[in-house]
């Protein structure tokens, strides 16, 4: 969020008309080239999707449909095959005995775990949805560090918890506030993290952090760090961030049932056509599969056959994930290059500067975010809703905008990225002089 003073607020009266005449003009010729760019969800491009087309014809007629003694073709192995598991294990961190391999989706399994936590509770420890009744209808809560995630904010949200808000950091959450509402009430029962390249800053969290979301104390004995770790393998270059291995930390602290982890194939190989794990310690995993299992014989085998045998191992994942890079890394590139190219020096924004995952988180100046989104779609460039990194669409600085760099060509992105920087020049323009009138 911008709090010092941008070019335009530091302008005259006379030069800050003539700078809005300007804007204005360019305004309205690019309104006039009619265009239409997309820019809004963090999607591979065609040409990433069409780096994974070979593993379609890893299966055929003629193919063994066997992994070890697990018939793939037909019931059963409910807990998802073994050479699956144990590329689960290798994207989790955790043995491949505490993972669940189950159908495409990340984010139903977290709905599921979220559900279960509500419904029946865990561990011993009663349902979630009884805690209100029990405490004169106090909600539960979940703390989201902001800018996130809108989808996890859209689970906890639709179970009627609530979300609290939490600062992010450049090191993740910011810990001492986090600690301060776990310790202090016992409503608080979980936390939203996406610990490496976090959606939409980037950033990976700390040693230090994960050290701290392991052991701090918690008010509430069924407290849950939800680690949804879907950029794990996304790295933008050789040397990406590393990442301190949670399950790890929780096993020294005691407190392993403290944390589920969760990650998929769906920006690795098919979206929506992926493999999707979870990985939790023995207690949980044993509890959500005899939940899981009144509804559920066994998820897609020959998919995981399918990805196992392309992906057979972390140096096969690590190669594969390099073909992804080349095609982002010049995207990324281009947002940094069109960002500093227009607004470096302005005053007029902040961004972050990500090694890896799929989005840029853009801070603009306070009260500007919808204005600016307004404006593109009126020049013909779609964008995350302004707000969608907050609980309820609700940012309250009006300042965030998550730039999704991933699916259009890179001519399309330089022009998309061209029309948001006028975008915020203009909106920070016509802020300035409001601010006089």
């Amino acid at each position: 969020m911008q709090t010092t003073r941008n070019i335009y607020q530091q302008m005259s009266d006379e030069e800050l008309g003539a700078a809005r005449a300007e804007l204005a003009a360019r305004v309205e010729a690019v309104r006039a080239r009619g265009l239409k760019l997309d820019m809004a969800r963090g999607k591979p491009s065609p040409a990433q999707v069409d780096i994974s087309r070979p593993m379609l014809s890893v299966l055929n007629a003629d193919s063994d449909l066997f992994d070890g003694a697990v018939d793939c073709s037909n019931y059963g192995c409910f807990e998802g095959i073994p050479s699956a598991r144990a590329l689960a294990s290798s994207l989790l961190g955790c043995p491949a005995d505490q993972t669940l391999v189950l159908g495409s989706s990340s984010l139903l399994i977290e709905h599921d775990i979220l559900g279960m936590f509500w419904r029946v509770g865990t561990c011993g420890h009663a349902p979630w949805s009884d805690y209100a009744a029990a405490h004169g209808g106090r909600p539960v809560k979940i703390l989201c560090p902001v800018p996130g995630y809108d989808r996890h904010f859209g689970i906890s949200a639709d179970l009627g918890i609530e979300n609290v808000p939490v600062p992010m950091t450049e090191e993740g959450p910011d810990m001492d506030e986090v600690e301060r509402l776990a310790a202090a009430d016992d409503a608080v029962k979980g936390i939203w993290c996406v610990p490496k390249y976090s959606n939409p800053t980037g950033v990976t969290y700390t040693e230090e952090t994960v050290r701290r979301l392991a052991e701090m104390r918690t008010a509430a004995p069924d407290f849950r760090i939800l680690w949804d770790n879907a950029y794990c393998v996304h790295d933008l270059y050789d040397e990406g961030d590393e990442l301190a291995n949670i399950f790890g930390l929780a096993r020294a602290a005691g407190t392993e049932d403290r944390v589920v982890a969760f990650a998929s194939t769906s920006k690795i190989t098919f979206p929506g056509a992926g493999v999707a794990f979870v990985g939790a310690s023995p207690a949980v995993v044993a509890e959500f599969s005899a939940r899981m299992k009144a509804g559920l014989i066994s998820a897609d085998k020959l998919n995981q056959l399918r990805h196992a045998r392309f992906l057979p191992d972390v140096d096969a994942v690590r190669a594969h994930m390099r073909e992804h890079a080349r095609h982002l890394r010049p995207r990324f590139e281009a947002v940094e290059r069109k960002l500093s190219a227009g607004l470096a020096g302005t005053g007029c924004a902040t961004w972050t500067r990500p090694r890896g995952g799929y989005f840029v988180s853009f801070d603009g100046p306070a009260g500007s975010a919808k204005r600016v989104g307004a404006l593109c779609a009126e020049l013909g460039v779609t964008l995350t809703p302004a707000g969608a990194t907050f609980p309820g669409g609700c940012d309250p600085a009006d300042t965030n905008i998550r730039i999704a760099p991933s699916y259009p060509d890179l001519p399309d992105l330089e022009a998309a990225l061209d029309v948001l920087v006028l975008a915020v020049r203009a909106v920070a323009a016509d802020l300035a002089y409001e601010e006089r009138a």
